[in-house]
């Protein structure tokens, strides 16, 4: 799960939205951010407006911050007192930053990319009518104090923590990779599946109705992997189709398998507390496998990198925002 490193485009599409955010504060209490910004502090709401581009270094925003349809919000260094809100369309990316309150991607949203990053709540709501499924990427040690709540696109969580519930609903993928999960991690109905690989999650673990199998620890077919987990309680995984793998992993309660197809291969070497219910069997030996040769699933991370590369440019173009 590399970092993005793709070149800059030369140009960034603005897709119609079906929502448009406005500032919700009265007009004398919200900042428009267009352009580039430094270390000041911004004594009140910040916006960026629709289709534009802002992005800050050692910035400090004392209120809520609202990205609008089609814009950017590039952040490194900085502190929000108050919350995200990224429209459709819109683009979040925070590095060494950290968000009080929580983080929301509407329906349609272009993605979430946090990297050494804290946060409050993040909540990526369901796509319902657009045309686009935003993301979510976690990465490079960052906390998230409270629950991540995702309906729609890729999830991927990367060396990073989460004090509370991780649940996806109709996502495209759920990835978790050396991850601690403090709280319960409910996975379903996700298109291709879910991997979870290194790190621990302290309360129960659920996978149901998902398609593309599901991989907890290495030797899968969905991606690369070194370890296996912790799961502190009950894993329960069902009604899933695609292969499931369960390899090099501790499960500190009950392991309940019921209506896969096929049924899930279970390593010897896995230690299961509470014993296994259910059909599975043995992994099968010389298996071919999906795995991508460089480890990576999905095109998000590409995707944030020539956003990100982008919006920095478009920024930089339109000079010094009035901060």
């Amino acid at each position: 799960m590399a970092r993005r490193t793709a070149p800059v485009l030369a140009t960034l599409s603005i897709v119609a939205a079906s929502a448009v955010f406005a500032p919700t504060a009265h007009a004398g209490l919200v900042t428009h951010c267009v352009g580039s910004g430094g270390a000041v502090t911004v004594p009140n709401d910040l916006f960026v407006p629709a289709g534009e581009s802002c992005s800050l270094t050692g910035t400090t925003i004392t209120g809520d911050v609202q990205v609008a349809a089609g814009a950017n919000l590039v952040v490194e260094g900085g502190t929000v007192n108050g919350a995200v809100r990224v429209a459709a369309d819109g683009y979040l990316d925070l590095t060494d930053t950290r968000v009080d309150g929580q983080v929301v991607l509407a329906p349609g949203g272009f993605g979430v990319f946090l990297e050494n990053s804290d946060t409050g709540r993040v909540l990526v709501e369901p796509k319902g009518s657009a045309a686009a499924e935003g993301f979510l990427y976690v990465e490079g040690g960052s906390a998230v104090d409270g629950d991540v709540t995702v309906g729609a696109g890729e999830v991927s969580l990367v060396d990073s923590e989460v004090t509370g519930d991780v649940g996806t609903n109709g996502a495209y993928f759920t990835d978790l990779h050396g991850t601690f999960v403090d709280g319960t991690l409910s996975v379903l109905n996700n298109a291709t599946g879910s991997v979870v690989c290194g790190g621990a999650v302290l309360g129960k673990a659920t996978f149901a109705g998902s398609l593309g199998g599901i991989q907890l620890g290495p030797n899968g077919a969905l991606d690369t992997c070194a370890s296996g987990g912790y799961f502190a309680r009950d894993v329960v995984i069902s009604n899933t189709t695609g292969r499931t793998t369960l390899d090099d992993n501790v499960v500190n309660g009950e392991l309940q398998l019921s209506a896969n197809a096929p049924v899930a291969e279970v390593a010897a070497n896995n230690r299961v507390r509470g014993g296994i219910t259910g059909d599975h069997t043995a992994p099968a030996a010389a298996r071919s496998s999906a795995v991508a040769a460089d480890g990576t699933r999905g095109t998000a991370g590409q995707r944030a990198g020539d956003r990100e590369a982008s919006a920095r440019a478009e920024a930089a173009a339109r000079g010094p925002a009035r901060l």
